[in-house]
């Protein structure tokens, strides 16, 4: 077993990562970053919440820096937060988290994340398989597939309908 060498927290939020990663109680956590349809459904997903900023008085920000606890931070391919809350480390729970799977990905691992933002406040996550052109929404009540390929955020009255999405990868 490799020992891992833990990072301090200043050392992390003085540090430019290029992809950004997740930081986990002193640990640095390299991100799966997808492929072709990983990037292109992140596009096409922050461009159909982009519609609804108005509306919500929110930001769509992909790949944003969120502190989920004092010594954890997460980078989910999309969030939308309250414009109030624009700040250059997100430290308020976002209205919603867009978690967008690559082949890397495993359930674990993506519950951990789902679970990270649901503790923190987050009501809402969706998580997308665009391989399998299959959607789950994530709330504090348990988890649900998205029916038809339609996502909801009831708190915001918001839904994205995933089908001409998907046909667009």
């Amino acid at each position: 077993m490799s020992a891992v060498a833990l990072v301090p927290l200043a050392e992390y939020l003085a540090t430019l990562y290029r992809p950004d990663c997740d930081y986990l109680e002193g640990i640095v956590e390299e991100r799966n970053l997808g492929e072709f349809d990983h990037s292109r459904l992140q596009y096409l997903i922050a461009v159909a919440l982009g519609t609804h900023e108005k509306a919500l008085d929110a930001y769509v920000l992909p790949e944003q820096r969120v502190q989920v606890r004092a010594t954890r931070f997460r980078i989910p391919d999309i969030c939308l937060i309250r414009r109030q809350d624009r700040s250059p480390i997100i430290r308020n729970a976002p209205l919603l988290c867009v978690e967008i799977l690559s082949p890397e990905d495993t359930v674990r691992k993506t519950q951990d994340r789902v679970n990270d933002y649901l503790a923190m406040g987050v009501p809402t996550v969706w998580v997308v398989d665009p391989k399998l052109q299959r959607a789950y929404i994530h709330t504090s009540q348990g988890i649900r597939p998205a029916a038809d390929g339609v996502l909801q955020a009831e708190a915001l009255q918001l839904t994205i309908d995933l089908t001409p999405l998907f046909a667009q990868l």
